[in-house]
């Protein structure tokens, strides 16, 4: 199995996408995680469906856990709204860096190493040349699994 036979189409936004829509997009869809990308199509980022939960707590329930308990559910109903007038970009983490890309040759135990190696939901499957990046799918570590069990 080579990455491009196990790529598959995903849905992606840009850094400069609304962050509510891509939590829309993540939870309809059950997504680990979103590939976000950057003016030109290029794959930039994972944004992973863990990170947006984050900019959900505030800040004071991060520092101190045990507030979470005191916080009515009137008030955690709320915690969305924390998203309003972000961008997918504003909710990368600062350490984001770039996403994990696999060459279309890439086996699948290639893809499962640079999974684990730098712990990452999915993989970006693309070609580099000349003219820059040409996305063809991406592999989530659910669909590797997926076909590496039906392998076996």
């Amino acid at each position: 199995m080579r990455a491009r036979d196990l790529a598959v189409e995903y849905e992606t936004v840009s850094v400069d996408s609304d962050a509510l829509d891509a939590a829309r997009l993540l939870a309809e869809h059950r997504l680990p995680g979103l590939l976000v990308l950057d003016a030109n199509g290029e794959p930039k980022a994972i944004l992973p469906a863990s990170q947006l939960v984050k900019v959900l707590v505030p800040t004071y329930v991060l520092e101190d856990p045990t507030l979470a308990a005191v916080v009515d559910e009137k008030h955690a109903d709320r915690l969305c709204r924390a998203l309003v007038g972000l961008t997918v970009g504003d909710c990368l983490s600062s350490k984001a860096g770039p996403p994990p890309i696999a060459a279309p040759d890439d086996t699948a135990l290639e893809i499962a190493a640079l999974m684990a190696r730098v712990r990452s939901p999915l993989v970006a499957v693309a070609e580099r040349g000349r003219t820059g990046t040409h996305l063809l799918g991406v592999i989530t570590a659910a669909h590797l699994l997926h076909r590496l069990l039906g392998e076996s």
